[in-house]
């Protein structure tokens, strides 16, 4: 078993360059350039809605890049500065991670809520002069048991290849945690493409009504993450490679297995509630 090279300055508990156990982050202008980045992001989706002009976007999405990047890479330069990140600036990172999952969480509340709203209450959709039904009259769906479960499938497999990388990294198995993250990257990248030619096939448009929008929201919303994660497990996978991680010291891959778990449990929810209850009249192609 190939072991972990263990960076004396990342595994190393220093004591902090100050008097406390606290972390006093540098000055960074990566919050102020990220800011102006994302609203050049959506007033560039302005402008293309309403004037096909797609300048600002192109000049948004390169910002967004570019402050992902750099602001990432001082991040991991700080993480492997001997004596910042104390057990206590750790417990307040993981903290920080549980705070923002259980905020996404809220996200897909909301789009749940707007589902089941119309999905138990149809005549909400149809109006009272007709027969109330979800999904509503002339709209197909998509058969829950061909590429939804596929889809599935793949996303729990992921699951547990994140978990293996993890017991390798806790047991100083380097080529197990390289292969493990290697195989959910590769994974999450699949999932992607399919959700693509699931969207390119789908019997109806998002401007379609009620259902389209619900649909295409909560699953397209899922998907953005689906990407972000395996964007995180991307970093850490190369950072895997040159031996940043220790099984002491790995919070930065902790915290993506923890989101990608998420991403997993959000999507069981949405394939049952969605995909496999919400079923109607499905389309053949």
């Amino acid at each position: 078993m190939a072991s972990i090279t263990t960076d004396s300055a990342a595994a190393g508990e220093a004591p902090p360059p100050h008097k406390h156990p606290y972390h006093l982050v540098d000055p960074s202008p990566w919050p102020l350039v990220g800011a102006i980045a994302g609203a050049a992001l959506v007033c560039g989706i302005i402008l293309v809605a309403h004037y096909d002009s797609w300048w600002l976007l192109i000049l948004g999405v390169l910002g967004v890049l570019t402050t992902m990047f750099l602001w990432w890479r001082d991040v991991i330069r700080e993480s492997r500065t001997p004596g910042i990140h104390t057990p206590i600036v750790r417990i307040g990172l993981r903290y920080g991670m549980l705070l923002f999952i259980a905020s996404e969480v809220m996200f897909f509340v909301a789009f749940f809520w707007a589902y089941f709203h119309y999905a138990l209450f149809p005549e909400q959709v149809s109006g009272h002069s007709v027969p109330a039904v979800w999904p509503p009259k002339g709209v197909y769906t998509f058969d829950p048991w061909s590429l939804p479960f596929l889809n599935t499938m793949i996303l729990l497999l992921s699951g547990c290849t994140v978990t293996w990388a993890h017991h390798s990294l806790l047991h100083n198995d380097r080529k197990g945690l390289i292969q493990g993250l290697g195989l959910t990257v590769l994974l999450g990248m699949l999932f992607t493409s399919l959700q693509a030619y699931e969207y390119a096939a789908a019997p109806f448009q998002f401007t379609g009504g009620v259902y389209p929008s619900t649909f295409f929201l909560a699953t397209g919303f899922h998907g953005f993450h689906v990407i972000v994660g395996t964007t995180f497990l991307a970093v850490c996978f190369f950072r895997a490679l040159k031996g940043h991680f220790t099984p002491q010291r790995h919070f930065g891959f902790e915290a993506a297995a923890w989101y990608w778990h998420f991403v997993d449990v959000v999507w069981l929810f949405l394939f049952v509630c969605i995909y496999w209850w919400g079923v109607g009249e499905i389309a053949h192609h």
